[in-house]
């Protein structure tokens, strides 16, 4: 148990060790032991700090002292350690896990790790296998549909910035992030407010987090799609799996938000999913020096500055454009699952040393906008955009559109200052016909409010590169309060294709209660 201390502002440069006693001083304690729990750097309003949480032990009954202290600034912080609960129960058959990405591992990870031998279906390859697919498709090679950017060991997280940011406040975040460092992750990543780890180092962290679940007693099986539910007496008796059923009493869905076909077959089983709002809209580049010296003026390029990073949003009637998953130093990746459709998505490395920055600016779009009467409208509108930026080009490039032709409504003829990173090659022109009249509406009334809030932002030479539509899942699998889905007591939907999650922090940790779920209800074998 601990007292937290937040806000503590230093000058970007100064020693973290200020923040220890100056948090010691704001309690008004003379002893204790202090340690620094987060640190972010802060640029707005045009001043550079240092911005601090610092834990304290060692005073009697923290809790009684926060609440004495009466300060918004100060808190009691209780133990987050895992403390899993087992059931009685004895379990016929071991779990199934349905997906390999974020929600999935951490799920079977933790089941793995506590003696309930999961099974684990993945459709996509290891990331051994699945590097050398991505890296032939974006090298001008044919699509492999099974196994790509969105598909295989580590889902669509894996191809990242690995960013490790979320909006969710639960104690399981702190599971995630120390699972993540005990397979290979950064110490870094469990003291800085918004921590990544970078493709690169991800992966490996991926493959270490498979290996412990295999060592525990676990099974991992690649290009194994699931094809199928077998139901008894109302209740989930089987997985199909490529024609082969699998008995189980609990399986976990945990198969991501491009899982199109999987969808259309929980629909036609007869499994309740409801269409949820989503965002669709670019990619857009600048230099990442151009947005160091935005944010950091005359301190750009400082060593203990790290490279400048944004969040920007607009709101306009009932719509708004904001900014999402955005790789400082990173590069837009082709991220299709299909033939005949593009899809971009970023990506960096651990040191972020790329050139360009970029990020999505994304339109949100609602149900209304999509409806076709069946929970699957949304898939239906994505997959329009992705083949109407095909046919724009004839291929796997993506059309391409400096900010300055675009806020004219010119076809653009080719780049400017800043080149594009996308690795499978753009064609310049017009970007609008890909999107709805609302969605190019939005993004231009956007570009220019954003660029006086970030200078530069709306810098004509900025690229924007089509269509980003898979920031989430456009269906969600309703489930109860034991996490079943509704329709099927003993199928647990999860993370993000299922709608319950948006990133990799807010995945794993809904892996993770679906694990605790199921261990509270059966005995380990």
């Amino acid at each position: 148990m601990s007292i937290l201390v937040t806000g503590l502002r230093l000058p970007f440069d100064a020693p973290e060790e200020q923040a220890l006693g100056l948090a010691l001083r704001r309690c008004g304690l003379h002893g204790g032991t202090a340690s620094l729990y987060r640190r972010s750097i802060d640029a707005r309003h045009g001043k550079i700090n240092k911005v601090c949480s610092v834990l304290i032990d060692g005073v009697p009954d923290e809790e009684a002292f926060a609440q004495r202290l009466q300060m918004p600034s100060v808190r009691y912080k209780s133990n987050t350690a895992l403390a899993p609960v087992y059931g009685k129960t004895p379990l016929p058959h071991p779990p199934v896990v349905v997906g390999l990405g974020p929600a999935g591992l951490f799920c079977a990870y933790l089941l793995a790790r506590h003696g309930y031998r999961p099974i684990v279906l993945e459709r996509g390859g290891c990331l051994e296998e699945r590097d050398g697919a991505v890296e032939r498709f974006w090298s001008g090679g044919a699509l492999d549909p099974e196994c790509n950017i969105q598909f295989g060991e580590g889902g669509a997280g894996a191809y990242s910035d690995g960013k490790l940011t979320t909006r969710i406040n639960d104690p399981l975040c702190e599971t995630v992030l120390q699972t993540l460092h005990e397979n290979g992750a950064p110490g870094e990543i469990r003291g800085l407010a918004k921590p990544h780890i970078g493709t690169d180092l991800l992966k490996k962290v991926v493959r270490a987090m498979r290996a412990g679940i295999v060592e525990n007693g676990g099974a991992v099986h690649f290009r194994t799609r699931m094809t199928g539910l077998l139901l008894r007496g109302g209740r989930l008796a089987a997985v199909e799996a490529d024609g082969q059923a699998l008995p189980c009493e609990r399986a976990v869905l945990a198969v991501g938000h491009s899982a199109r076909d999987t969808f259309r077959m929980l629909h036609a089983t007869g499994i309740e999913l409801c269409p949820k709002p989503f965002s669709v809209g670019v990619r857009i580049e600048h230099t990442q020096e151009s947005i160091d010296r935005a944010l950091y003026g005359k301190y750009a390029g400082h060593p203990a500055l790290p490279p400048a990073e944004y969040t920007l949003s607009h709101r306009d009637g009932g719509r708004a454009c904001y900014s999402f998953c955005m790789c400082p130093g990173g590069f837009v990746v082709a991220a299709a699952s299909e033939a005949g459709g593009i899809v971009t998505n970023g990506m960096s490395y651990h040191a972020r040393g790329g050139r360009n920055a970029n990020a999505a600016l994304a339109v949100s779009v609602n149900p209304e906008d999509f409806d076709d009467g069946t929970p699957l409208g949304g898939i239906a509108f994505q997959r329009a955009m992705e083949r109407a930026a095909y046919n724009l080009t004839g291929s796997f490039r993506a059309p391409c559109q400096t900010v300055g032709d675009f806020l004219k409504d010119i076809p653009g003829t080719g780049a400017g200052a800043i080149a594009p990173t996308y690795p499978a090659g753009v064609a310049f022109g017009e970007i609008a016909p890909v999107f709805p009249g609302y969605v190019t509406d939005m993004l231009r009334k956007s570009l220019p409010v954003f660029g006086r809030k970030i200078r530069g932002f709306d810098n004509p030479d900025a690229l924007l590169t089509a269509p980003e539509t898979r920031t989430s899942s456009p269906v969600r699998i309703p489930r109860d309060d034991t996490l079943s889905s509704v329709s099927v007591p003993g199928l647990l939907p999860c993370g993000e294709g299922a709608g319950f999650a948006g990133g990799i922090m807010s995945a794993a940790v809904d892996g993770l209660r679906a694990a605790l779920r199921i261990m509270e209800e059966y005995a380990p074998f």
